[in-house]
């Protein structure tokens, strides 16, 4: 069985981050949710979610995905948090799936994991960036190599089922699709 971990940080997008963590429970996949301290995180409109446990507890545990959830200005924490970084950092080293939605591939693109790949972003976070190794799409999502990246929560459920075809196959993404009856 697979496992992922989804590192909340305070102003998430929650729709994002419910979504991403829902979906891949239906799959049959194991999901530990954790916060950058050991508060229960407000999100970005609001809703105050309580994550599984904090990101000091998970920093030696292998994981199959990990998933950034976006939102402002909780994809800025994830991108200055430094154990964020080295943890997408050891997972990109041990060629495991890294994904980010919205606004958090910057998180990506500072570890320097979008170097020489084609990602997708909510409109203008990448240009931003103004790195021209970076191959931007606006495709719903983007998979290149070990990185997935997708543009916004309007892309959330596509991104979920991607992520539930890499860890656990198409048949498994179908089933769930058609459960949601889409």
């Amino acid at each position: 069985m697979s496992h992922v971990l989804v590192p909340l940080a305070q102003g998430c997008e929650e729709l994002e981050a419910i979504t991403i963590t829902d979906l891949l429970v239906r799959a049959g996949v194991t999901v530990t949710t954790c916060g950058l301290d050991e508060q229960p995180v407000k999100a970005s409109r609001g809703t105050t979610i309580i994550p599984d446990t904090s990101i000091d507890k998970v920093m030696d545990i292998a994981f199959d995905l990990i998933v950034l959830p976006g939102g402002l200005p909780g994809s800025d924490h994830l991108r200055d948090n430094e154990q964020i970084q080295l943890l997408i950092k050891k997972q990109a080293s041990s060629n495991k799936y890294i994904a980010a939605i919205c606004a958090a591939p910057k998180a990506l693109a500072k570890a320097g994991l979008l170097e020489g790949k084609t990602a997708t972003s909510f409109p203008g976070v990448l240009a931003a960036l103004e790195n021209e190794t970076i191959t931007i799409s606006e495709n719903a999502v983007e998979i290149d190599g070990n990185i997935v990246t997708s543009r916004s929560v309007g892309t959330a459920m596509d991104f979920a089922l991607s992520l539930i075809e890499l860890l656990e196959g198409k048949e498994k993404r179908d089933e769930i699709n058609q459960q949601l009856a889409r």
